[in-house]
């Protein structure tokens, strides 16, 4: 199974909030596969703890610690906000689900941060026209 695919990214997407934003991002990753409810319940929990916006328009959440067992397989959701979702003082363009096993869940971190942190990078997401756009931006940088 892929981490990252076509069915997994949704664009020109709208929330009311960042918790409607993040449920969608869990949602993608449960309906692929990758994550049993619980999991989502935990993504939730984490935004309560500490924002899983990490700045530049960028929003990764995923769930505590204590979610590794509600992980079936490693996956990502991608949810492009054109409009932005408020979390907190910033807007997130871009909303990264991250469900990952092992030791794998940093790698896709960093990979992720590294590449987000490129403002071009972002702006090529945040325009993207199709899922195809977005995939090929992230794969640019990461090991799937």
């Amino acid at each position: 199974m892929s981490v990252l695919t076509k069915d997994k990214v949704i664009m020109n997407a709208t929330a009311q909030d960042k918790y409607e934003a993040i449920r969608m991002a869990g949602q993608i990753l449960k309906d692929a596969g990758h994550i049993t409810a619980e999991y989502i319940d935990k993504m939730l929990e984490r935004e309560e703890i500490v924002s899983t916006y990490v700045g530049n328009g960028l929003a990764i959440p995923h769930g505590t610690k204590e979610s590794k067992s509600f992980i079936l397989s490693t996956g990502i959701s991608v949810i492009q906000f054109p409009q932005g979702v408020d979390f907190g003082e910033e807007k997130a363009y871009m909303v990264i689900g991250i469900a990952a096993q092992g030791g794998e869940h940093m790698e896709i971190l960093t990979s992720i941060a590294v590449i987000c942190a490129e403002e071009e990078n972002m702006e090529a997401l945040r325009y993207a026209q199709t899922a195809e756009e977005v995939i090929t931006i992230l794969e640019s940088e990461m090991e799937l």
